[in-house]
């Protein structure tokens, strides 16, 4: 089926440039063709007419751990360790004590809240082995939302006790790790902390080798807190950057909180990508990450949102939150069309997936916005009036793989 929108105004291209009216024609759930002015070549019969609608990108939510979604708020005094430590945390109790359908029911929960927001795609790092991928497959079921799912085994060292040993996985964790495979996208590893140089190179052999027949993701965690930083300095002499980059090489990196300029140099000579987490950060207490220092260095940024535990599934709010704290704090601020980008085409780009920008031949993922909306309207700049003031209600509608997400599928609980 094809569909065109006429008179529509929308951000095209990787570069986001605002069309103040412009076409799209949409066939077989891919941007068909897209520009500026009439398409006067068109005699689709399904046209529609999008004055008064900005279209732009949907949202790529690039890290996101939506199976704590039943623990929202627990512990928020707690220290950062006590609260999201895969071994002796909070969240690790909650998840092991919770029922599999209040998991399953809440998780679900999150994602089609994530829809209404106008994320069209997340990527998860889930916890809990092979039935924490089944559990978000089935959460996820039914729904069109692009959910990328790196999972883990749940087999961790201590690399204060054991670095110098530096033990390989035991053949039933390597098993594990190719079943873990067979069913999901990646893996999205907790830290270097948790891992000695030769887990990290296991893990890095595992991934290439399964990547000979189909692309795998590999993401991990580094440098969140000073904590972090100092335990793997002190224990190894490295940073866990540092380490991460000697032995597991891979797609992305989450959070880069604490990182020096020496490592974040590193990532960019690498060409390995951040996904940064602000308002998770400042949830956490752990520090704001120098997003501006990054780009500055050549790295190529995306944004998620982090633990639903700790923090709402919301790329409108990371948005305002990451341009204020950008003109606050590091002299010199990121422009708003800057930050889009990172909650869209840089996503995109770093999960590997076709969506993320408004090109002919990508995925027809996209967000419907009322120009008209009294939050605002008027539209003087459009990138900051999405960026530093659209929100949920600003969104007419959400559109994934070329289909509109009608009532039904956000009800379907």
């Amino acid at each position: 089926m094809e569909l065109t929108i006429k008179n529509i105004s929308l951000f095209l291209g990787e570069n986001l440039e605002y069309i103040d009216k412009g076409y799209i024609i949409i066939k077989n759930g891919r941007i068909e063709n897209i520009g500026s002015g009439d398409n006067k070549g068109s005699s689709n019969e399904n046209t529609y007419e999008g004055k008064g609608i900005l279209v732009m990108p949907g949202f790529v939510n690039a890290h996101t751990h939506i199976g704590d979604s039943i623990g929202k708020d627990i512990g928020v005094d707690s220290t950062f360790d006590s609260r999201i430590h895969p071994i002796h945390g909070i969240k690790n109790k909650i998840l092991q004590k919770s029922e599999r359908k209040h998991l399953i029911n809440f998780m679900r929960s999150s994602v089609i809240s994530m829809m209404r927001k106008g994320i069209v795609a997340f990527a998860d790092f889930r916890e809990g082995g092979l039935q924490g991928i089944k559990q978000i497959t089935e959460a996820t079921s039914g729904l069109s939302i692009k959910c990328i799912r790196l999972g883990r085994p749940e087999y961790y060292y201590d690399v204060s006790q054991d670095f110098y040993l530096n033990p390989k996985f035991p053949p039933d964790v390597i098993e594990l790790i190719y079943n873990i495979l067979n069913i999901a996208d990646g893996l999205g590893i907790s830290g270097a902390n948790e891992n000695t140089d030769n887990s990290l190179k296991e893990y890095r052999r595992i991934i290439q080798k399964k990547s000979l027949k189909k692309k795998f993701l590999l993401g991990i965690h580094a440098s969140e807190s000073l904590e972090t930083e100092k335990k793997s300095i002190t224990a190894t002499g490295k940073s866990e950057v540092q380490r991460i980059v000697d032995n597991l090489l891979p797609n992305f990196i989450v959070h880069l909180t604490n990182a020096s300029d020496v490592d974040i140099k590193l990532v960019a000579r690498k060409k390995i990508g951040i996904v940064v987490c602000p308002r998770a950060n400042g949830t956490l207490g752990v520090g704001i990450p120098k997003i501006a220092k990054m780009l500055s260095f050549g790295c190529c940024i995306a944004i998620g949102t982090d633990n639903i535990m700790i923090n709402s599934p919301d790329m409108f709010r990371e948005l305002d939150y990451v341009w204020k704290l950008s003109r606050t704090l590091e002299g010199s601020p990121i422009s708003a069309r800057e930050i889009l980008k990172m909650a869209t085409v840089n996503g995109g780009k770093i999960l590997g997936i076709n969506s993320g920008s408004l090109m002919a031949g990508m995925s027809a993922d996209m967000i419907f916005i009322d120009k008209t909306n009294l939050d605002i309207s008027p539209m003087h700049d459009p990138h900051v009036s999405i960026v530093h003031r659209a929100n949920a209600n600003s969104i007419l509608n959400v559109m994934i793989n070329g289909k509109f997400v009608d009532g039904d599928e956000f009800c379907c609980m």
